[in-house]
């Protein structure tokens, strides 16, 4: 049984795998401040809910944006398993062909999204990761990864508008009926998220036309469920795209036959 654990800016979700599927799932919020022992309970936690003993892990695999909390998550699996668990980042076989200028800065989390599409969908394919922050990752025919843009979150813009403006006050994120907003909730509303949906539209056009091909469009992250049925754009939604990629990266940088270890080259 596997582990893929995707450390966010804002949530871990971990995603428990057998013979390369993804039985269950648990996300609970990053905190930069909690302890591996901490860590350690969330994640045994989580296997408990699903009545999973940690004797039963056999591998784990870990990509994060926040360096202070993968280390704790390192520990806190180390602690419940036994386990060293693979880390994704530079040198590991990944499979792509990383055409930005500075492959090492590509954060892991684009990484393990782009290969799951890769293998999944049609290229040239636009991977867009709706999280605290909104990436869009574009791959050509071939599936080298070109690069892309990287844009504020709505839950950063929403905080920026109620935290920046006396008489706006905070709201849930979902979208109205309409764009023309008849009263200030629906007004932010629209601003956020049918302009998120609008902005994704353009952003897509506009990466489109730069290929001079059609491309496959596919969605991933908490906030994206909410956003992508605005769009007017085919748009195809993975919520386990990241996890995915995960169990991709495992499998291609596991143990080889002799035994050794094969996750850099």
């Amino acid at each position: 049984m596997l582990l893929a654990i995707d450390i966010g800016n804002s949530n871990i979700v971990v995603g428990v795998v057998e013979n390369g599927k993804i039985l269950h799932k648990a996300r609970f919020a990053t905190d930069r401040i909690k302890t591996s022992d901490q860590y350690w309970v969330e994640l045994k936690d989580a296997l408990s809910l699903f009545d999973i003993s940690p004797k039963s892990v056999e591998a784990a695999i870990i990509s994060s944006v926040v360096p202070p909390v993968l280390n704790s998550v390192r520990s806190a699996v180390v602690k419940m398993t036994g386990i060293e668990p693979m880390v994704v980042g530079p040198g590991m076989k990944t499979g792509l062909n990383i055409l930005a200028d500075h492959p090492a800065q590509v954060g892991s989390d684009l990484i393990s999204a782009a290969v799951a599409a890769v293998r999944d969908y049609p290229k040239p394919i636009i991977v867009i990761d709706m999280g605290t922050a909104t990436t869009i990752s574009v791959l050509d025919r071939n599936g080298a990864f070109l690069g892309g843009s990287i844009c504020p979150g709505i839950k950063i813009s929403s905080e920026a508008l109620t935290g920046r403006t006396a008489q706006l006050p905070a709201i849930s994120l979902e979208a109205p009926k309409h764009a023309i907003g008849r009263n200030t909730i629906d007004c932010m509303k629209s601003g956020l998220m049918l302009g998120a949906a609008a902005m994704l539209d353009g952003m897509i056009d506009r990466m489109e036309g730069e290929l001079g091909e059609k491309v496959t469009v596919v969605a991933t992250g908490g906030i994206s469920r909410f956003v992508i049925p605005a769009c007017r754009r085919e748009i195809v939604l993975d919520m386990d795209l990241l996890l995915k990629g995960l169990v991709i990266l495992y499998e291609n940088n596991r143990k080889d036959i002799h035994g050794e270890q094969n996750g850099t080259v």
